[in-house]
């Protein structure tokens, strides 16, 4: 028997553990069931969701590298209204707990259209709005990349809403505490940390990119040093709980996470690499806070920032 408490909070949403598995790296769910039982995990955030299908990026679109891996697999998905009719219900047989529904949209209209019909679904617990797409109607810079119009997107957002909404936030920007703290003065009630940082990689018998659309999102162990970073700079600056993400595999990434500000954090890259990593973080994740001397995970939460 456990002597140690790994619950934590989202917005009055009370999970078993801070695990989660991370949008774009567990599907729906339902392909997991083969390996463990998915409800010993806090919850999941589903394949980002967009209005109409989408087919994805053409081949290849995934490439190798040192410490983790690229991908441009552009959102592929078969579109909210089959999510909603066909995907969810799939689901509600094999996981009994609420999930995270991942939004995404090509401009502020997509993002209200979408978020409206999902917050009506009662197996979603959290709204998390992937503001890294491109707003196809300004340039295609990505919404989450200016604080004005990533504000205009949380409020029009929460103009619509009851569920908790949280900004999923690219690292590709200048100023991240900035764009976050935006999102909180429009209402988000939370902040999802980091998506992934842009990269690429040459195939040295073409001299060519490896990837079809030359530039990907970089993911895995590399980009943790700087997930923290943000994860910490941004808990300084809003009151709002955060969920850190970015090459954590390991019960002490966990806690390292947490002690920077996260109150979850959801794993993603670590997923492919193994199917079962989520489940072996949440099995040793209490030895883990034995051996430091941890009772309670909720307590750790920003415990670098005390003085």
């Amino acid at each position: 028997m456990n002597t140690v408490d790994t619950k934590v909070t989202l917005s009055d949403w009370e999970l078993d553990n801070p695990i989660i598995p991370a949008s774009g790296c567990f599907g729906y769910g339902y392909d997991f069931i083969q390996f463990y039982d998915i409800n010993k995990l806090g919850s999941f955030s589903f394949k980002g969701t967009t209005r109409d299908p989408q087919n994805g990026n053409p081949l290849p679109r995934v490439a190798e590298c040192s410490d983790g891996m690229i991908n441009s697999v552009g959102l592929e998905n078969p579109g909210i209204h089959k999510v909603i009719g066909e995907e969810l219900p799939k689901l509600k047989e094999v996981f009994h707990k609420k999930v995270i529904a991942n939004i995404s949209g090509n401009s502020i209209e997509d993002f209200v259209y979408n978020c409206q019909l999902i917050d009506k679904e009662e197996q979603v617990g959290i709204i998390e709005v992937n503001v890294s797409c491109p707003n196809v109607h300004g340039g295609k810079i990505p919404f989450g990349a200016d604080p004005k119009i990533v504000g205009e997107v949380t409020k029009k957002i929460k103009e619509v809403t009851t569920k908790p909404v949280y900004l999923k936030l690219s690292p590709n920007v200048t100023d991240i505490v900035s764009i976050a703290v935006s999102c909180c003065e429009n209402g988000a009630d939370g902040i999802v940390l980091i998506n992934t940082l842009q990269g690429m990689r040459i195939d040295l018998k073409t001299g060519k990119p490896t990837l079809n659309k030359t530039m990907g999102g970089y993911s895995g162990p590399g980009v943790f040093p700087v997930a923290l970073r943000m994860v910490y700079q941004v808990y300084e600056n809003v009151d709002v709980p955060i969920i850190g993400v970015g090459g954590i595999d390991s019960p002490e990434k966990v806690i390292e996470m947490m002690y920077a500000g996260a109150t979850a954090v959801e794993i993603g890259t670590a997923n492919v690499i193994d199917p079962w990593a989520s489940s072996k973080i949440i099995d040793n994740l209490p030895r883990v806070m034995e051996k430091c001397q941890i009772k309670a995970l909720k307590k750790i939460i920003g415990g670098a920032h005390n003085e």
